[in-house]
């Protein structure tokens, strides 16, 4: 997989992107990320890639054609389709599904706006779909470039060494990922649990199981409510979730 990303700043992508697991997978040839000034493709002597916005208001523009330059280079280079996200706080909220759906594109092309935003006709003619990180709003689409690469990028198939380490993740399956506990046994008095100390694996996973369904219910309600815990398996834990309630309550 190939992804590039349009920017006035590169320097800011290099370190995050090229060390620890995105880094070694860089070197193994799973995945290839690459930074492009969009400065590099003005037509004018001062490199502007910005002016003010038809109609008046505060702040400048980024104008469609040094991206739309930066873009069309992008894919000449692009050995089959691309696809074209803008980062922008108008955008649908990016998800898990978004990052697994995204990583099963040959090449992915972010879109970094930055100022009061990019030309309009550019988006109409390049974007494929745009995506925000949330509720607010940044100076520079770089850190939500960043945050897309990262999780997009370890859900590539050969990025990560076992496909199941990120299965019990938060938001794979739909629910939030149990408490997670390593040496020493007891720190500053709080022990770990016993059920993890006991060996006896099919017990450690219901516990976890458990776990990742009390955290859900009581921080995710909107996800609790769309999951399907029919099975023989979850509705017994649930049963022994309302005990456990009761007894604390």
């Amino acid at each position: 997989m190939r992804i590039d990303i349009l920017t006035l700043f590169p320097d800011t992508l290099g370190d995050v992107l090229s060390e620890s697991i995105l880094g070694r997978a860089q070197e193994r040839g799973f995945i290839r990320i690459e930074a492009h000034q969009i400065r590099d493709y003005t037509a004018n002597k001062q490199n502007q890639v910005d002016d003010y916005p038809y109609g008046g208001g505060r702040g400048a523009i980024m104008q469609a054609d040094p991206i739309y330059r930066c873009w069309e280079a992008v894919c000449d280079e692009a050995a089959g389709p691309v696809h074209t996200v803008y980062l922008s706080p108008c955008g649908h909220t990016f998800k898990q599904t978004d990052a697994i759906r995204l990583s099963k594109m040959e090449n992915l092309i972010l879109v970094c706006g930055h100022y009061e935003g990019i030309d309009q006709r550019f988006i109409d003619e390049c974007v494929d779909e745009e995506i925000s990180l949330g509720d607010f709003v940044l100076t520079g689409g770089e850190i939500a470039a960043m945050a897309v690469t990262d999780a997009v990028c370890r859900m590539v198939p050969g990025v990560l060494a076992d496909p199941e380490c990120f299965e019990d993740e938060s938001h794979f399956s739909g629910l939030l990922e149990y408490p997670q506990y390593s040496r020493p046994a007891v720190w500053h008095g709080r022990a770990v649990p016993e059920i993890l100390l006991s060996g006896n694996h099919e017990k450690v996973n219901q516990w976890r199981r458990k776990q990742s369904l009390r955290r859900t219910k009581a921080r995710r309600p909107d996800m609790y409510e769309k999951l399907d815990l029919s099975s023989k398996k979850d509705q017994k834990l649930l049963k022994e979730m309302e005990r456990e309630e009761e007894e604390e309550g």
